[in-house]
């Protein structure tokens, strides 16, 4: 009588395991290696202005999602979009063009971005329209353009409503000093009630509340550099010790230079910091591969690293800028949200992946360097493309 064959069976367990990871890194690399990271959506700024009886609204944002009919909320690129080809279309258009084809759309916009007192909506008139030449049409362009209307006579404040499919909006109230309002939306929706005077700046808390899903986005979904990063930490070893050693390096470092570079001490070229970036992607990838541990010195190249990220982190927030109203509230609550981002990326590899094999004997050599593999891959091609493309 013969026994089934128990190392065969874990053999063939393993090779199941490891075909299935291969092919859904496989996946992974071929979305990371397309062109999304270029059409990621982009928060918009409104600027609102409240003076002699009349409203007065710049914003500044990617229109063309706009125009096409896009539906931001929720949306981390316009690839994802089914009115994708139309958004490059207008991409392509020169400014001249792209201009008239925002003045043609704006009675249908007008409804998505409203100025409302006691309910009733300030009728706004498309006034000026600044949109920068084509360039790189793969790469977004700002276009400011603004708007003006009527306020009703009284003191009533104004709330801006402005409608979840045009994404996120960090709102700033103009001309009101530290008093004036300033928030952000990230799925739109409607603002506090501004006073016209000012007297309605956010405070602290609230600041703090509104930032922290900002830095979290940034991770998840947005942060594809920087989860790959995070998983790489995750992939060395399944020991708790190592991975907080790296982990609290690399917190330590992001938040010293995001510190710093948004409060202006700090200022490095994205031209300089994309590809280290993306080679501090491929280093984690390979070394996990070479060693068999934690070396002593990869906890110091984790910090290093970590200090570029924060750097990277920095050239995110300051697309929402932050001002000088509570300033620290939100700078905190970005780098909140940023931890938070990266605990969700090694929970998720955790009850992914090393719940159920981390402590197999083949882990390492059928999971663990697979997937550090394709996360090298996936760096090395970012930082050619970020070098020569």
């Amino acid at each position: 009588m013969r026994f089934p064959d128990k190392t065969f069976d874990r053999r063939v367990a393993a090779w199941r395991c490891l075909s299935r990871t291969v092919a859904a890194l496989a996946v992974v690399l071929a979305v990371l290696s397309s062109p999304a990271r270029a059409h990621e959506v982009q928060p918009s700024v409104l600027d609102l202005t409240l003076a002699d009886g009349t409203a007065t609204v710049s914003v500044d944002a990617t229109v063309e999602p706009f125009i096409a009919g896009l539906d931001l909320d929720g949306l981390s690129n316009t690839n994802e979009s089914a009115r994708s080809e139309a958004n490059d279309r207008l991409r392509n258009m020169p400014p001249q063009e792209l201009s008239q084809a925002l003045r043609d759309a704006w009675p249908a916009l007008s409804e998505d971005l409203q100025l409302l007192v006691d309910g009733t909506p300030v009728p706004l008139e498309l006034q000026d329209i600044a949109v920068p030449e084509v360039g790189d049409p793969d790469l977004p362009r700002t276009t400011r353009f603004t708007a003006t209307g009527p306020l009703p006579e009284g003191d009533a404040p104004v709330v801006v409503d402005w409608a979840p499919r045009l994404g996120g909006v960090a709102i700033r109230q103009m001309g009101a000093g530290q008093e004036g309002y300033t928030g952000y939306l990230a799925s739109g929706g409607q603002s506090d009630p501004i006073p016209r005077t000012g007297g309605s700046a956010q405070g602290g808390w609230a600041a703090f509340q509104s930032y922290v899903p900002v830095g979290f986005a940034h991770i998840m979904p947005l942060g594809i550099d920087h989860i790959l990063f995070v998983l790489g930490l995750f992939f060395l070893s399944m020991n708790l010790r190592p991975l907080l050693a790296q982990v609290t390096a690399f917190t330590a470092a992001h938040t010293l230079t995001l510190a710093l570079a948004a409060l202006g001490i700090v200022s490095v070229s994205a031209a300089i910091v994309e590809p280290l970036i993306a080679a501090s992607i491929v280093y984690v990838g390979v070394e996990n591969v070479l060693s068999r541990r934690m070396s002593p010195w990869r906890p110091l190249v984790v910090l290093l690293f970590g200090l570029l990220h924060g750097l990277g982190f920095a050239g995110v927030l300051s697309e929402y800028d932050l001002g000088s109203s509570n300033f620290m509230a939100k700078l905190i609550g970005f780098n909140v949200g940023v931890e938070f981002g990266q605990l969700a990326v090694i929970a998720a590899a955790f009850l992914t992946v090393g719940l159920w094999f981390g402590r197999k004997p083949w882990y390492k050599a059928w999971i663990a360097n697979p997937a550090s593999v394709v996360i090298a891959a996936v760096g090395a091609y970012w930082f050619v493309e970020r070098v020569f493309l």
